[in-house]
């Protein structure tokens, strides 16, 4: 390492983030860089640890511990002190196809394994990851660069999220001509509509790759709905090779008393039309939180992005209800490094309804027992009740209702952010791929291969729903394994 003594001589040091109640009245991002002199120093925190777990990429306690993709973390950290930022921004081109993404996205377990972590607050290595790869934007060093021969072979990608765009981008690479299939109006997938665009910005950030993905050869298809607009049979006569990537898109449902009435959505819902409107330049969105009580139900990234957009809209209140107790301060005793630390954390979207409301919104150990209605078939109230968890005689924790504890809460809009069940299954019908027994498409964990010849999966519809660094990770490793069905051998990474 170029600094030995990097970390005991310089702090853990991020970018003040653009404050909480001016970044609400736009859709711009909202995180800055630090100036070029900081990152160094920031770089020279990483330690010659000897065994660096940032990298790891492993499963521990079901969570990620290190980076899933084995980002090249202390070379490039080094790189990057030492003022080498092309040099930096290659290390990080050679395991990651989007760190724009990756870099402000990512819940970065890396930071959550790095061993400095430890004793003290760990390198932060999500932001200089986004800086370099920003710089190497600004630089121009990020241009172009198609297969200089091409196989003949065609592969279909069936959607066009973080799994989809890196298994296109590396069969491509390789020299097949690669069509991407994306049943919206735009690429993308979670990575357009998914995730606001103070957090990923779509014209500046999530284009700008896709276009340089199509000045290099990928094709997209949108508005196309395999099944659908296009036979399942005209796909697989005509591509070498199918790539099944379509997500974990069924979202978990609230079937209590009063779900019917309107004003009730799912998450994913009300995060896409808004941002269709505002790609659109519509000032209209079809569902709106604008002078609303808005009650948003359950936590996770999509619940804090929930919290920013109904922000924006102008909603008149705001509660986040979690189920799970609230973690706590410090790392508990049954949660040692270098497991994904469990602990209490203000995000982006909670830090803003702090600054409009006074306090973090979220309210823990508490469910929804009903919706109630204003007598013309909308919402205007939510009914809740606090839970303990108890075990129960299989020795598993369910929450346990207290009672005298309930609540009303009135509420025009009703947001549902409790997860995802696995992938839609009309596609996966009309192909007629086997499944495991959550649903997911079945396929081999070394080959991805389902039980259909040709066809791959990879991403959140084989997993199940997980980190956008896991999907980039699985589309990588199932584009290798196509290449090596279609060529008889590999050199993709």
């Amino acid at each position: 390492m170029g600094k030995p003594t990097g970390f005991i001589e310089y702090v853990r040091e991020l970018p003040d983030d653009r404050a909480p109640g001016d970044r609400i009245h736009d859709w711009s991002e909202i995180h800055r860089h630090l100036p070029e002199d900081k990152l160094r120093n920031q770089g020279a925190r990483c330690m010659d640890c000897g065994t660096p777990f940032c990298h790891t990429g492993t499963i521990i306690s079901g969570m990620a511990s290190g980076c899933p993709i084995n980002n090249l973390i202390p070379e490039w950290n080094d790189l990057v002190y030492r003022g080498l930022w092309h040099e930096a921004l290659d290390r990080l081109h050679k395991t990651n196809n989007f760190p724009e993404f990756t870099g402000r996205v990512c819940p970065a377990p890396c930071e959550g394994s790095c061993v400095l972590g430890i004793t003290n607050p760990p390198v932060t290595i999500k932001n200089i990851e986004c800086s370099i790869v920003d710089k190497g934007w600004d630089e121009g060093w990020i241009t172009p660069n198609p297969p200089s021969k091409r196989t003949g072979k065609k592969v279909a990608v069936i959607g066009s999220g973080p799994a989809g765009l890196s298994a296109a981008d590396q069969l491509n690479k390789a020299g097949h001509w690669v069509t991407v299939f994306e049943r919206a109006d735009r690429p993308g997938g979670l990575l357009m509509y998914g995730i606001p665009n103070m957090k990923l910005e779509k014209e500046a950030i999530v284009q700008r790759r896709l276009k340089l993905l199509e000045d290099e050869g990928v094709t997209f298809q949108c508005n196309t709905e395999i099944g659908k607009d296009l036979p399942v049979e005209q796909l697989l006569s005509e591509y070498d090779s199918v790539m099944l990537c379509t997500g974990a898109t069924k979202p978990r449902d609230l079937p209590i008393p009063g779900r019917e009435l309107n004003g009730i959505h799912f998450a994913m819902d009300f995060l896409t039309v808004n941002t269709q409107a505002l790609l659109d330049q519509n000032p209209h969105t079809p569902i709106s939180a604008t002078g609303k009580d808005v009650v948003i139900i359950g936590g996770g990234d999509t619940g804090t992005d929930c919290v920013g957009t109904s922000l924006r809209h102008g909603c008149k209140s705001l509660i986040q209800l979690e189920i799970m107790d609230k973690p706590p301060l410090t790392r508990a005793p049954n949660n040692p490094w270098p497991e994904w630390p469990k602990v209490y954390r203000m995000d982006y979207g909670q830090e803003e309804a702090a600054a409009v409301f006074g306090d973090d919104p979220r309210g823990y150990l508490t469910t929804a027992t009903q919706f109630e209605g204003d007598g013309t078939g909308s919402v205007k109230a939510i009914h809740t009740v606090q839970v303990k968890w108890e075990r129960n005689e299989k020795g598993q924790f369910i929450p346990h209702h207290i009672p005298g504890t309930e609540q009303v809460l009135p509420a025009q809009l009703v947001l549902l952010a409790m997860g995802f069940l696995g992938p839609e299954q009309p596609l996966l019908d009309a192909l007629g791929v086997e499944r495991d027994p959550r649903s997911n498409v079945k396929a081999d964990p070394a080959t991805y291969t389902t039980s259909i010849p040709g066809v791959f999966a990879a991403g959140d519809c084989r997993r199940g729903q997980s980190l956008v660094v896991w999907a980039i990770n699985e589309g990588r490793n199932a584009a290798r394994e196509c290449d090596r069905y279609l060529m008889g051998n590999t050199d993709l990474p």
